[in-house]
């Protein structure tokens, strides 16, 4: 999986929705997923970024993706219907949808976690990843062959100090996943995690700041798993959380 390498043109007449899609590894996935020929739906909150990739695949010569800017923090279900409706009327299937985006908040004791920081954080890093997986269910249900994918981290499994919201949102992650993978059951719809490891991301930065980041993994690194996941390769594997690199 870690060597994993796809056919060429593996994801071609594939869609495929991503959130946090302007920077990191959202970023990186969403032009590898356009270079195996998937048209790629960029959802995030900064039209700027967002656009910036956009014309980093047209001028590698992929599929024209679409822009969907959009700040879960403050994301409506009608957001998430509307925008469903939206991919079933231009594109009439979804296949494929990573969850990518994710907050971290502030690192620091439990007992002084501050309220509102772990309102926000459970709103994007749970609720919102609930809300648009299951608005997207019908046109994920369109595909012949559909792949959720949900971003875990290893503090969402084995619990850590000091990560306070952030490590109970990814607990939270792994449990939903595992629920819903195990309703899809043997459909066409598969639903797993992937856990990036530590990577060199703005994210990764903020929780180290002293961190030597060049001895970390890049987002590219990542790359054969998130395509394994999302390819037809992968179309038996569910309920599954897998590890982006190698321990």
């Amino acid at each position: 999986m870690h060597t994993y390498k796809a056919a060429e043109n593996a994801l071609k007449d594939k869609v495929i929705l991503i959130t946090g899609a302007g920077d990191g590894i959202g970023r990186v996935a969403a032009l590898t997923y356009a270079k195996q020929g998937a048209t790629v739906i960029l959802l995030g909150k900064t039209t700027s970024k967002l656009e910036a990739v956009y014309d980093e695949i047209i001028n590698a010569g992929g599929p024209q993706p679409a822009i969907v800017p959009m700040d879960l923090k403050g994301a409506t279900k009608q957001n998430y219907r509307d925008l469903a409706a939206t991919i079933e009327q231009q594109f009439g299937k979804l296949d494929g949808l990573l969850n990518n985006a994710g907050i971290l908040g502030s690192l620091g004791p439990l007992e002084h976690f501050c309220v509102s920081t772990f309102e926000n954080i459970m709103k994007v890093n749970v609720t919102a990843q609930a809300m648009i997986t299951k608005y997207m269910f019908p046109v994920l249900r369109k595909s012949p062959s559909a792949s959720v994918i949900f971003t875990s981290s290893g503090v969402g499994r084995k619990g850590r100090e000091f990560w306070g919201a952030y490590a109970i949102s990814k607990f939270a992650v792994e449990g939903m996943m595992q629920t819903w993978a195990s309703e899809v059951g043997k459909t066409n719809i598969r639903i797993n995690c992937i856990n990036p490891g530590a990577t060199r991301t703005a994210m990764r930065a903020s929780a180290y700041p002293g961190e030597d980041r060049d001895k970390l993994a890049t987002a590219e690194d990542l790359m054969p798993t998130y395509l394994y996941l999302m390819s037809d390769d992968s179309k038996e594997v569910n309920g599954q959380s897998l590890d982006a690199q190698q321990k």
